[in-house]
């Protein structure tokens, strides 16, 4: 999603050239192009997947509503099972329209993750709960804080569930430091996300993430902070910005990596 102004074929190109490993995918550029294709596409390159996003969006009150959202969710799983990926990320979802019930939908977010938990490890995937910072609690994500994750994923055996840990989310909170440690202890890190707090923020939000070194958050005692946690797999950015989006994919792909090397190695 940082460089979606490109496609699948210029992303896997771009990241082969600049030396990139692995990339974390999303679901509709994937499903758009074919998941079997997309999955060549990147193995043939010599590039791993490191994640699938996204899951979730749990919340439904409705029986027709969770049937939905329980099928595309293994239908997500299978997708990551097809791409080599061991991960999918969740984005759980917010409050159902007219609710202001917190505590019942992230109930309901633990009724769900019973069921696919054990669809998902039979298949070699674990869910990654992921919390939103609560700017998003309404409408997106009712997971707010490590804390909540983790509530959640220790209901479960740690091959099933476990959590995203991504700095534009939990950066603010005195926490989350503590929990990273917890999620560490607990071999429930399943994967560590890196994306800048700038302001002010967009109309929307949802698209204000900065490029790393831009804000406030200290990226790189994140990732020692992680490191120390015991987490040993990759390290992902994810920006959502629409200034971003204009540039040249390439150039904003060297850009983010350079980054990367300056403000959190």
């Amino acid at each position: 999603m940082t460089v979606k102004q490109l496609t699948l074929p210029e992303l896997v190109a771009a990241c082969t050239d600049l030396g990139v490993p692995g990339v974390g995918l999303w679901r509709e550029p994937v499903q758009e192009y074919g998941v079997e294709a997309a999955a060549a596409l990147v193995r043939d390159a010599g590039l791993s997947v490191t994640t699938l996003c996204r899951g979730g969006f749990l919340t439904a009150t409705d029986a027709a509503g969770r049937a939905a959202a329980l099928a595309d969710n293994r239908k997500a799983i299978d997708e990551a099972v097809t791409l080599g990926t061991d991960t999918l990320v969740l984005v759980s979802g917010g409050l159902p329209a007219g609710s202001k019930d917190l505590h019942g939908a992230r109930e309901r977010i633990a009724d769900a993750l019973a069921e696919l938990g054990p669809y998902a490890a039979e298949r070699g995937v674990r869910l990654a709960i992921e919390p939103l910072h609560p700017m998003f609690a309404a409408d997106r994500c009712v997971v707010s804080t490590l804390t909540q994750a983790l509530d959640l994923a220790e209901r479960f055996p740690a091959d099933q569930v476990g959590v995203a840990v991504d700095t534009y989310h939990i950066w603010w909170d005195d926490q989350a430091p503590a929990q990273v440690a917890r999620a560490g202890a607990g071999g429930r890190i399943c994967t560590f996300q890196l994306a800048d707090w700038t302001t002010p923020l967009p109309a929307g939000v949802l698209n204000g993430r900065g490029q790393l070194g831009d804000g406030s958050v200290d990226l790189r005692e994140w990732r020692e902070r992680v490191d120390a946690a015991g987490y040993t797999g990759p390290v992902e950015v994810e920006l959502f910005n629409d200034e971003l989006w204009t540039r040249d994919g390439v150039e904003l792909l060297r850009e983010t990596a350079e980054r990367y090397v300056k403000h959190a190695l």
